[in-house]
């Protein structure tokens, strides 16, 4: 069984209970892919649709959480915001979370729908991106976290698709 980072393996039920349309993006994506990394947030890919935004936000209130705010003021999520802004950083009961309604080059959930599959997570089924595009995202960031990342993101890459190939020899295991 696939083990998840801590935040993410009580996070994700709460977004599933509350109907949810979202895609796990950046670390605990490729952590699910097999990445040796580390996290402490669950990155999120929204629909932005209104009806999944009210499921959002009820999500939210159910977690408690509230913007991470460096003048320390205690925000929290209401439909405007989820409406108008593009990233959301939240602090919750449960842990952190990053609320995305797009990534990279300007990509939303119904786009990058295709490149992600539904994965039984042992806490929660979810939508998980691709390794693949989740480097493609991490370069088109170009943070300096990402970049440190992308070695490692590579080789398990690498790796799989090594692992994948059919044997040359023609021998079964």
């Amino acid at each position: 069984m696939l083990e998840l980072p801590l935040a993410a393996s009580e996070l994700l039920p709460v977004f599933d209970r509350h109907g949810v349309q979202y895609i796990v993006v950046g670390a605990v994506a490729a952590v699910v892919a097999g990445a040796p990394i580390l996290t402490k947030d669950v990155d999120l890919l929204i629909d932005s649709s209104e009806d999944n935004l009210i499921r959002v936000l009820a999500a939210c209130t159910d977690l408690e959480a509230t913007y991470k705010d460096p003048a320390g003021r205690r925000l929290v999520p209401d439909l405007a915001r989820l409406r108008s802004f593009r990233l959301h950083l939240l602090r919750t009961r449960l842990g952190e979370v990053d609320l995305m309604r797009e990534i990279g080059d300007g990509w939303t959930y119904s786009e990058l729908l295709p490149r992600s599959q539904e994965l039984d997570l042992g806490s929660a089924r979810a939508r998980v991106l691709d390794l693949d595009a989740v480097i493609e995202s991490k370069r088109f960031a170009d943070r300096e976290k990402d970049r440190a990342v992308l070695p490692v993101l590579l080789e398990t890459l690498r790796l799989q698709r090594l692992k994948a190939r059919p044997d040359p020899h023609g021998s079964q295991a």
